[in-house]
């Protein structure tokens, strides 16, 4: 019989005993630890506990509040994730689609713990690619409505499909705030991040003229500040002056779509805990 697990995410103001506290809640109901780590920056104490609880004894809903008495001992902040509960993803697009592909592959040979109910997009140009997998495609142009009211009905669509995480797999759009802030630390988008000096919508013919020697992509969580969010997962490639600039979109897109699948993978396993401006991974 598989395990079905329990992963705990805590963040709290450090102090001796917090690993005791913890391990001692875990023997008491009689849960397995199976991982724990921690880690302590300034005066805060991270830790990231995973329990077997196959055969636990009491509701879900009891040990819950069990952890949350603790909890309020140590003024924590916590989450918990359970190894049978499969999240609903969303994915945004506009035109590109290789991290699209990489994303429902991943999820198609079970490396991403996920449904994806939906794929939303400003253009038509992706719906045959939802199709193909069957996957509901709603396309959603940006009207003289105008921004907002085109978020709004995003909204509709993400609240019935009951979405958990947002991925922003090359969408083109600016969010809104009024967007992005309900949902912090639920959206994550993907970014040619060490591109930082190259706006617009042809980085890479940028990156070419100046003649980079790494180009590379960033994953981070969405906010209200325009590619500020916390970084989740980063990586680079070397390349010269010898790569053409269809070379050099090729390899973009390929560091792209294997940070954005790394970032998304580490959200759905309950690995993130945001603190301040960055992120800390266990």
């Amino acid at each position: 019989m598989k395990k079905i697990t329990a992963s705990f995410l805590l963040a709290c103001p450090d102090k001796t005993g917090i690993v005791a506290k913890i391990a001692g809640f875990f023997h008491l109901h009689d849960v397995n630890i199976l991982s724990s780590q921690n880690y302590s920056e300034g005066n805060t104490f991270f830790m990231r506990v995973v329990g077997d609880i196959s055969h636990l004894a009491e509701s879900r809903e009891s040990l819950e509040q069990s952890f949350q008495v603790i909890a309020q001992q140590l003024d924590a902040q916590w989450s918990v994730q359970y190894s049978d509960y499969t999240p609903n993803m969303a994915i945004l697009v506009s035109h590109e689609d290789a991290t699209l592909h990489e994303l429902i592959s991943l999820q198609r040979i079970g490396e991403l713990n996920c449904r994806i109910p939906c794929i939303l997009s400003n253009h038509d140009k992706l719906r045959s690619i939802a199709e193909f997998y069957d996957i509901p495609f709603h396309y959603l142009p940006i009207t003289d409505a105008g921004k907002r009211a085109q978020e709004m009905k995003i909204e509709a669509i993400l609240k019935e499909a009951k979405i958990d995480l947002v991925v922003l797999a090359r969408y083109m759009q600016i969010l809104t705030p009024e967007f992005c802030t309900p949902r912090f630390g639920k959206i994550i988008n993907i970014h040619h991040g060490f591109l930082p000096a190259f706006q617009g919508a042809k980085p890479y013919h940028q990156a070419f003229r100046r003649g980079v020697k790494l180009i590379g992509a960033t994953a981070h969580y969405v906010t209200a500040e325009l590619d500020q969010g916390p970084i989740i997962e980063q990586d680079v490639i070397r390349v010269s002056h010898q790569h053409s600039v269809r070379q050099l979109i090729n390899l973009g897109r390929d560091v792209e779509r294997r940070v954005l699948a790394r970032a998304v993978k580490l959200h759905l396993e309950h690995r993130i805990l945001i603190h301040k401006q960055k992120t800390i991974i266990f």
